[in-house]
């Protein structure tokens, strides 16, 4: 019988494709839009996942593109304590893509940032990177001079890069209710003081979290016409919830809007989507790449799906993928059994702090 689903591939059905193969020797999830070249500059930004891509680009001889260069003499320790090398940008975990377009928005001066700090002890604390200094600043105008310096890197990575890869995270965020101003942690968590007549919690809708996104693509093209974006969704579920539904379904909430907006963006020419969340979430892989805690990546997932990116590279482009990343035989990726931790290097996650609030006695 002639229909579409005679002359379908393999791939189209979910017992050929899934069912019946090992779920390491799943492949052609990934089928790269454009070419992504080691010559290139990359930009990475968005949820604490996108730091594993920026890490095994760098080591396999990408460009990542460190556009807020860290200070020479310090140690990587010290580097990742004041927010440095974890993305292109100092501006700590941008979640949302509302947070997004407010960064963009910024750096280009399309609207300028609140007259907001956040004081503690003598210290000062930016609102809007509130992890990005321990300790605090000594001043306002310091504040403002380090803040200023994170727009400049900001303007010229748009510039000067060829690709912008961002992992989508959380639908949910504080915004200031006066100002609409958004924060990348509800005041008070971890500095500042949570007013609820200042501070309101916003859960964004579909609608929103791709219009943010879509404007945000707008505003880089307007800098850069050439600039190609990769996107991605962060498999990492919510530590915590302001919602009042159990974290479980907002977690499948926020996953399902990100992973939605994502897909539909990624029809544009210039944009593409990798599946890095449907490689640790799917299915077939049984939250096997989960540490305990079923929320952490384990390296072995990491690893998994560095794999499956540089191989699907490879696979796309043969002339242009670095031969370090990907192994001789494609059949079976040589993964470790989750749990190794050898030479892993940790991922700096802003909201994991939550976690802290749910370890409280209950009264």
């Amino acid at each position: 019988m002639d229909n579409p689903y005679a002359t379908a591939p393999k791939s189209a059905f979910w017992s050929n494709a899934v069912a019946q193969r090992n779920a390491l020797a799943i492949e052609g999830l990934w089928d790269p839009k454009f070419d992504l070249r080691p010559q290139h500059r990359i930009l990475t930004a968005g949820s604490c996942f996108a730091q594993h891509l920026g890490r095994a680009l760098e080591s396999r001889g990408y460009q990542w593109f460190e556009a807020e260069r860290a200070p020479p003499i310090a140690s990587e320790e010290l580097l990742a304590r004041y927010g440095y090398r974890q993305f292109s940008f100092r501006t700590g975990n941008i979640y949302t893509t509302a947070l997004l377009k407010q960064w963009l928005q910024w750096a280009r001066g399309d609207a300028q940032p609140p007259a907001e700090f956040w004081e503690h002890d003598g210290r000062f604390f930016d609102p809007f990177r509130p992890n990005i200094e321990p300790d605090g600043f000594a001043s306002v105008d310091e504040l403002l001079a380090s803040r200023e310096v994170t727009l400049g890197a900001i303007r010229s990575g748009l510039a000067e890069a060829k690709v912008f890869a961002y992992t989508l995270g959380l639908t949910e965020a504080w915004v200031n209710k006066t100002a609409g101003h958004v924060y990348p942690m509800c005041p008070g968590t971890l500095r500042g003081r949570f007013d609820p007549a200042a501070h309101e919690f916003r859960n964004f809708r579909y609608l929103d979290v791709l219009r943010d996104l879509r404007e945000s693509i707008e505003i880089v093209k307007g800098s850069n016409r050439a600039m190609r974006f990769l996107l991605t969704v962060s498999p990492v579920p919510l530590t915590a919830t302001a919602t009042d539904h159990h974290v479980l379904v907002a977690t499948s909430y926020s996953k399902s809007t990100l992973r939605a907006v994502a897909g539909d963006l990624a029809l544009r020419n210039d944009t593409d989507y990798f599946p890095s969340y449907e490689l640790i979430a799917g299915v077939p892989f049984r939250s096997m790449f989960f540490e305990p805690n079923l929320r952490s990546v384990a390296p072995a997932g990491v690893e998994f799906v560095m794999r499956e990116f540089f191989g699907s590279l490879e696979r796309k482009f043969p002339r242009q993928a670095s031969p370090s990343a990907v192994s001789d035989d494609q059949s079976v990726p040589r993964v470790a059994l989750p749990g190794t931790r050898a030479g892993a290097k940790g991922v700096a996650c802003d909201d994991e702090l939550l976690d802290a609030f749910g370890q409280r006695e209950t009264p």
